[in-house]
């Protein structure tokens, strides 16, 4: 690992604190390096607050801002270049004359899109772009999906028995244990928005919150004939929601693959078996699988779409 990735790894450490609180903002982290050490850090905590290199400015010890001249910047997503709720983070690393800085990825807001790269540029700052990209860019996968396809980044969510089936004709079962249950919880406040049938929501009633985890609810979304897919997709955008689950049926779950509107499955397999059931919808064959855990005896899997489908 070179010096540039070491302190880059630093700021998506960072950047992963305002995990709840950015929304809908990306998470962004920052470090400020001197004489080969780290005088500031900071990251983005919460949303109409300071930015992560603001944060990271007002770190820096009093005795140690004569180094700033000679320190490198290193902050995990371009600084932005415009007013919003907040001053150009790019106008105050300028004003702070530091000699060089460090981009992981470009942000893909339209009033950013390089403005800032540019605008330090041409104060005569050194400026590099590109360590860690990709893992820059999939700390915020949501933000970028958001801005580029214009729609939330969609992750389909469902529970199966090991034989295949997600529910049993015969009787009511319970295929996640509590614990992983609260990791949906979990999952839940990390995501804006979510959307069962509405055969599911009739029948079931689900809550749809996050009553065993802490942080936000998602908005609930009723897929229906008044409220189909591209409505929810065009309102979640509407709304800034970055990010919807689908924790729906067989049906609804299968809707979203056909129109290849979904970015991540998440299949959690119970060690149980039904004879008889609803099979589990059909998984696409172009994905990939990301990550693999086990717990409380059953497997969580997580796959996602290469980049480019």
């Amino acid at each position: 690992m070179t010096t540039d990735e070491k302190y880059m790894m630093r700021c998506l450490q960072l950047a992963r604190c305002g995990r709840n609180g950015a929304r809908p903002n990306p998470m962004v982290g920052a470090v400020i390096v001197a004489d080969g050490r780290i005088i500031g850090e900071g990251y983005h905590i919460r949303c109409g607050e300071a930015h992560a290199e603001v944060n990271a400015f007002r770190s820096v010890k009093k005795e140690d801002e004569h180094l700033l001249p000679e320190a490198t910047v290193y902050v995990s997503l371009e600084p932005c270049a415009h007013y919003g709720k907040t001053p150009p983070c790019a106008d105050l690393i300028v004003s702070k004359g530091v000699r060089r800085v460090v981009v992981g990825c470009l942000d893909p807001f339209a009033k950013v899109q390089g403005r800032g790269i540019k605008r330090i540029s041409e104060a005569g700052i050194e400026v590099k772009v590109g360590v860690l990209e990709e893992e820059c860019q999939d700390i915020n996968r949501s933000f970028f999906t958001y801005h580029s396809k214009k729609r939330p980044y969609i992750t389909l969510k469902w529970a199966q028995t090991q034989n295949g089936f997600i529910d049993d004709c015969h009787r009511r079962l319970h295929i996640s244990s509590p614990f992983t249950q609260m990791l949906v919880h979990k999952m839940r406040a990390e995501n804006d928005a979510i959307v069962v049938g509405r055969i599911t929501d009739e029948c079931e009633h689900p809550q749809l919150n996050v009553r065993h985890w802490a942080g936000r609810s998602p908005h609930r979304y009723v897929l229906s004939c008044e409220m189909p897919i591209s409505k929810i997709i065009d309102d979640c955008y509407r709304r800034g929601l970055l990010s919807l689950i689908v924790e729906g049926g067989r049906k609804t779950l299968q809707s979203f693959i056909d129109q290849q509107l979904f970015d991540c499955i998440r299949i959690e397999t119970a060690p149980i078996t039904v004879s008889d059931g609803t099979p589990a919808p059909l998984l696409p064959k172009e994905l990939r699988m990301v990550s693999k855990e086990h717990w409380d005896n059953r497997d969580i899997v997580i796959y996602e779409k290469p980049v480019g489908c």
